[in-house]
């Protein structure tokens, strides 16, 4: 074991917001380790098949002069890739940016952050440790699934979360009840039908909301008036998106204005591209499960209406509730110690929390910077003001600047 200083910042977490904080903090010469499995939330607990919802130009993992952007990628790779992007396309493009700017990525998982002397020790899973000056914690949202009440205490077999599948391809000529109307419901019900199972979606809203049926030339490359209206991170609707689109402005409105936004911006929507692919699904809109019990190996739902299902298997497409507190590897001394609001850290400039040094990128931040860093697109701005706090001196701060201005984009090879 050592205490030996041996970084100026430890990120957990090799997810997009992990990569590309790295990449920002090293083109500053901050000494940066990082430490996890790359891209391992979307490798793992994501769904074969699925499509990524953000447009080509809001899934560029934000780095140093645009860099290792998507179009990089396919140019380096002499590829040709879809739109929507794959999964898998997505998946070996971070696994790309991460060999390029985090070589040395360190894959041991971090099962303790505490406080230390002039900074914070970290446990590693082989018992070593290490000691740093800063800790970013880029852990991502699978520590925070969402399962309704009613559905606690039921086993696996019977009931799981939307993230808790990579292959759903068991699922086959089953009976599946989806809860839920959002991306993930929606895209889950489709999957699961073009695999073979019997599936009906119930939702508490009182109809799917599908994106991209409207002004669609708006938001087309042809229109040369592009910008004033849809901004490349993607999130949201016209006017608000420009808001989201520049965190440091949405972090000084109300809160009664940020809560407006926030959910304008994040309500359950499904891409129009999945439409088509629905016919197969029945959608049961209006309706809550109102009580779930075991019936063999089966469930028996009862919904507000009175009506019932007998169905094989749960399936919760329910969303995320951001709480640190759910982050195992936070020592309960340090995590107690971070001023929060349900579960959200409470963030200043750099996503600095209220503990010196500690900092959240990623959806712990979207209270304090605004729902677009729930999406990969929310790294354009998230690498360079981490990097730009930490880096500190002012002649720092300027050569950062000159750094990590983003070269326009080239154009996409997209099919």
């Amino acid at each position: 074991m050592t205490n030996k200083l041996t970084h100026q910042v430890a990120i957990i977490g090799a997810g997009p917001y992990g990569l590309s904080a790295a990449a920002h903090l090293r083109a500053a010469n901050v000494e940066t380790c990082v430490f996890g499995e790359s891209m391992e939330f979307w490798a793992k607990q994501m769904p074969v098949g699925m499509l990524v919802r953000s447009s080509w130009e809001a899934s560029h993992i934000a780095s140093p002069r645009h860099a290792l952007s998507l179009d990089q990628y396919v140019t380096a790779r002499n590829l040709r890739l879809s739109s929507p992007l794959p999964l898998e396309d997505f998946i070996s493009y971070g696994r790309w940016f991460q060999e390029k700017a985090v070589p040395d990525l360190d894959r041991r998982r971090v099962t303790r952050v505490e406080s230390a002397s002039k900074g914070f020790r970290l446990t590693l899973e082989d018992g070593d440790s290490v000691r740093v000056e800063r800790v970013v914690v880029a852990g991502g949202i699978s520590r925070f699934a969402r399962r309704p009440a009613q559905f606690d205490g039921l086993p696996s077999a019977l009931v799981s979360h939307s993230s808790e599948h990579r292959d759903i391809g068991h699922f086959s000529g089953r009976h599946v009840v989806v809860v839920g109307s959002g991306q993930s419901a929606v895209e889950s019900a489709v999957l699961l039908s073009e695999v073979g199972a019997d599936v009906e979606i119930i939702a508490r809203r009182p109809g799917v909301h599908w994106l991209d049926q409207k002004f669609t030339w708006l938001k087309s490359d042809a229109n040369p008036l592009r910008r004033l209206f849809y901004p490349p991170t993607d999130v949201g609707p016209p006017g608000f998106n420009l808001i989201v689109a520049t965190p440091g402005l949405f972090r000084r409105l109300p809160r009664s204005f940020q809560e407006n936004i926030a959910y304008r911006s994040t309500r359950p929507a499904a891409s129009g591209w999945l439409l088509p692919r629905s016919g197969r699904v029945r959608i049961t809109t209006s309706r809550l499960v109102a009580s779930v019990k075991p019936d063999g190996e089966r469930l028996k739902l009862k919904l507000d209406d009175g009506s019932d299902r007998s169905v094989d298997h749960v399936l919760l497409a329910s969303g995320y509730r951001v709480d640190i507190t759910r982050y195992p590897f936070l020592a309960p001394e340090l995590v107690n110690s971070v001023v929060t609001i349900d579960g959200y850290p409470i963030l200043k400039a750099g996503f600095e929390t209220s503990v010196p040094g500690l900092h959240f990128l990623g959806a712990p931040a979207s209270r304090s910077f605004g729902p677009v860093c729930r999406f990969v697109s929310g790294t354009r701005y998230c690498g360079p003001a981490l990097a730009r706090r930490i880096a500190g001196k002012a002649a720092g701060r300027r050569n950062l600047v000159e750094q990590v201005v983003p070269a326009t984009p080239t154009s996409a090879a997209v099919d």
